[in-house]
């Protein structure tokens, strides 16, 4: 099974690795700049509203930023559409990854080629309002190791999901909630937008498959602090959802995977 190792300023996905890559020019992090990875497959009609909407709500904000949109080769033209926006703005950057997919490793993937000492993540079909990135933003900011998009938190929603998604993800939280330290259970903890610092990362060998990184963050990474931002799940307007029965079944596997190590049964 591979794996993915966070280092301070890079990601090693080598198998075999046991310390993180350094690459040239990048021996720190760079201090407070985020970057803000998107990941995408076959998001073309969403792509470009969505780097727009992004960018007009971070530039008031005080911090530098990047944006990385990592494409798992749609061949839909979204490669085409963010190279255009990167053009006029050298602040967007496209990555592509052939003969993989998933979110969870798209994200992984995004922050080893960054600097950037806060790392983030959002969907790009506009289900995450790109209005709470700031808030988010603000949250690490004063201190906080990781802030969540939560829907979950007080003031949260699912949105109009129907009653079976609803059920599947009660069960999902509730079976999360063993493995989850006490001091930092989120409420929230299979959201897919969210803020971290990096050095909670580092040297800690991440599974670059299905969708729940956040969990196995919570669950492996040095976190000593969270903050949930409520926010509701919109539906999505244009596109198809990534929400398979192969997404649950990977959920299942990196469950299974956590419960392995929370148990000891499993070297962390």
């Amino acid at each position: 099974m591979s794996s993915t190792v966070i280092g301070p300023s890079c990601i090693s996905l080598d198998d075999a690795a046991t310390d993180s890559l350094t690459s040239a020019g990048r021996e720190e992090s760079t201090q407070e700049k985020l970057a803000l990875i998107i990941p995408t497959l076959r998001e073309a009609e969403n792509i470009r509203g969505v780097l727009d909407h992004v960018r007009s709500v971070l530039d008031p904000v005080s911090i530098p930023y990047e944006i990385l949109v990592v494409d798992d080769d749609s061949r839909d033209g979204t490669e085409e559409i963010v190279s255009a926006v990167a053009l006029e703005d050298p602040r967007v950057r496209v990555l592509v990854r052939k003969g993989e997919k998933g979110v969870a490793g798209a994200t992984l993937y995004g922050w080893r080629n960054t600097d950037a000492a806060i790392l983030g993540v959002m969907d790009a079909d506009l289900q995450h309002p790109p209005e709470l990135l700031p808030a988010l933003a603000s949250a690490i900011l004063a201190g906080n190791d990781v802030a969540i998009g939560s829907r979950y938190a007080a003031g949260g929603s699912l949105g109009d999901w129907n009653p079976v998604r609803k059920v599947l993800s009660a069960v999902f939280l509730w079976a999360a909630l063993p493995v989850q330290r006490k001091q930092i259970r989120a409420k929230d903890p299979t959201s897919g937008f969210f803020f971290l610092r990096r050095e909670c990362l580092d040297q800690i060998r991440f599974h670059p498959y299905g969708f729940k990184l956040l969990l196995e963050i919570l669950v492996r990474g040095r976190i000593r602090s969270i903050q949930e931002i409520p926010f509701t799940f919109a539906p999505r307007s244009r596109g198809v959802s990534k929400a398979t029965v192969k997404v649950a079944l990977e959920y299942v596997r990196l469950l299974a995977t956590l419960y392995a190590i929370r148990l000891g049964l499993r070297r962390n």
